[in-house]
């Protein structure tokens, strides 16, 4: 089985409101407004793998939390 892992934008924003504003968030990853990370966290701009970690370290969460799981079946299984 195969498992796709989905960047879950809702929750990510949950966890971040619960912890600290919008403009906090993007001060602490260094855009020059608020903005930045707003393209980010509604899926306007694409989120790399380095800024989600670093999100995550602000959070103190672990980063699979901002994700979801969905199982794939592969191809090869019925064979």
């Amino acid at each position: 089985m195969i498992l796709l892992l989905i960047l879950n934008l809702k929750r990510l924003k949950k966890l971040r409101k619960a912890k600290m504003t919008l403009s906090e968030m993007s001060a602490k990853l260094g855009f020059k407004s608020q903005n930045g990370y707003y393209y980010l966290e509604t899926g306007r701009n694409k989120i790399s793998a380095e800024i989600l970690a670093k999100v995550a370290d602000i959070l103190e969460v672990p980063i699979q939390n901002f994700f979801d799981d969905m199982p794939l079946k592969n191809e090869n299984e019925n064979k």
